[in-house]
């Protein structure tokens, strides 16, 4: 049983590991721009959520891309309504690592691997961004292997077998418990990969599954509270909105969680790709759904959290 909880508790660091080294590569490879980059391209809400689906797909961490917006809002260097489109966007882009891990890339993450390494240890510096990344990108592949294998039987124990049953079985536990886990890895996609290495060893039904992902969504957005703290309003609206979108999102797709997952299940080939489309198609379609609806909901939280000066 030790062994098991330390297998899998090793492979769930791998894996976060493996995703933060992908993300530090990246953003080393912008070298400070990332910030004015995202500044340049997010002149309006719609292409706000243009730059932040494709920024939080690079860097697989749409708590990191809604700090950054946090922090231009804050500064004034971005319009409040623009922000809430790189939100929106964020959201979308988080989906991408989820759905990467269902194909068969073998063939690719070893030789991505090897090329990591030889990249990282290069001389010049300019290459070790690019190293780190690929071979953050490897090791995210493989951690989720060894999670699914080290989960299997730890989950077959008497009290994590019972644990997860009712879990499984009660969506509003399983939600809270993907929002609680996000919050403490500070990664909805981590979580969402436990999710479907649950559900693709069959340890937890899909309906519980999806609940996770959708919890976690909600639990990422302690990020962007975190970083509005002791900000201007416009930049504490920004967390607000994130806080509110997601939480939303969730208490809409609850009620109807049963036939959603029916729907995904029908599209998808495995289990756990079940999951992942569940989690890329929640975040499309409340993203969607706001866009058209960005500056009357920016009025709405500004009326919400007015200026000091005028409350």
């Amino acid at each position: 049983m030790i062994t098991h909880i330390f297998a899998t508790a090793l492979a769930l660091v791998a894996f976060l590991g493996g995703l933060r080294l992908m993300r530090s590569g990246f953003e080393r490879m912008a070298e400070g721009r990332l910030a004015r980059l995202i500044r340049t391209a997010a002149s309006t809400p719609t292409r706000g959520m243009v730059t932040g689906a494709v920024s939080t797909a690079l860097l697989q961490s749409s708590g990191a891309v809604t700090a950054i917006t946090v922090g231009l809002v804050a500064a004034g260097s971005l319009d409040f309504a623009s922000g809430l489109g790189l939100v929106l966007g964020a959201n979308v882009g988080t989906t991408i690592t989820p759905q990467l891990l269902n194909l068969n890339l073998w063939g690719i993450v070893l030789p991505a691997l090897a090329a990591g390494l030889a990249l990282s240890l290069h001389p010049r510096l300019k290459h070790r961004p690019l190293g780190e990344g690929l071979v953050g990108f490897s090791c995210i592949f493989i951690a989720l292997q060894a999670l699914t294998s080290a989960l299997r039987p730890l989950a077959m124990a008497p009290f994590f077998h019972q644990a997860l049953a009712s879990a499984g079985r009660n969506i509003l536990l399983a939600t809270l418990a993907g929002c609680a886990l996000s919050a403490l890895v500070q990664s909805s996609t981590a979580t969402t990969v436990i999710a479907m290495a649950l559900v693709g060893g069959h340890m937890i039904p899909l309906e519980g599954g999806i609940a996770i992902s959708l919890g976690a969504n909600i639990g990422t957005c302690l990020t962007s509270v975190v970083a509005a703290i002791g900000t201007p309003r416009p930049a504490q609206r920004i967390a607000l909105a994130h806080v509110l979108l997601n939480t939303m999102g969730v208490a809409a797709f609850l009620p109807i969680l049963h036939p959603f997952a029916s729907a995904v299940s029908l599209a998808s080939a495995s289990p756990a790709q079940a999951v992942a489309n569940a989690n890329t198609a929640f975040n499309a379609i409340c993203t969607l759904a706001a866009w058209p609806f960005v500056r009357q909901f920016a009025r709405l939280l500004t009326w919400m959290l007015p200026d000091p000066r005028t409350a």
